[in-house]
């Protein structure tokens, strides 16, 4: 077994590359990630009032920006909006008890760096997997459903 002193072992760690932790949302496995021209404020209205339009309803509204300035911390932009509607949670509800712990679906708003924003969320389908065995066809077709209408909300959000 190799024993290296503390110091040499600190000193690797503080000179890991800035790389190792992302900055920015990024695509990944059962996420839809839209960069957007919008400003953090910009899209988050836009957002909101895409939500209402598409016929869902903004259920949570949260995140550490507004928080943390209240205490003089200053960190980019970042909100989650929980959305869902009821119709939805009591079809998910009657398909798959368990499911209904992922309810309410997030919308996620961040700011970048350069003053951009970028909305992004985990599909409804992907978020519901899971329970689609006992859930079956029911769960299915209320993710599916839901899918459609987060793509329509993205949409709206990012391209007005």
């Amino acid at each position: 077994m190799i024993r290296l002193p503390i110091s040499l072992v600190l000193m690797l760690l503080v000179s890991l590359p800035a790389s190792a932790t992302s900055d920015s949302v990024t695509p990944r496995e059962g996420w839809r990630v839209i960069q957007t021209e919008k400003t953090y404020p910009q899209l988050l209205s836009s957002l909101r009032q895409a939500v209402s339009e598409h016929g869902m309803g903004v259920v949570t509204d949260v995140g550490p920006t507004e928080t943390a300035a209240q205490r003089g911390e200053d960190i980019p932009g970042n909100r989650v909006l929980g959305v869902f509607r009821n119709d939805f949670a009591v079809r998910a509800v009657r398909a798959s008890v368990p499911a209904m712990i992922e309810a309410p679906i997030r919308f996620y708003v961040t700011e970048e760096k350069d003053g951009t924003a970028t909305l992004s969320w985990k599909s409804p389908s992907h978020v519901f997997a899971p329970y689609f065995e006992s859930g079956g066809a029911d769960l299915k077709a209320v993710a599916e459903e839901l899918d459609s209408i987060f793509e329509a909300i993205g949409a709206t959000a990012t391209e007005r």
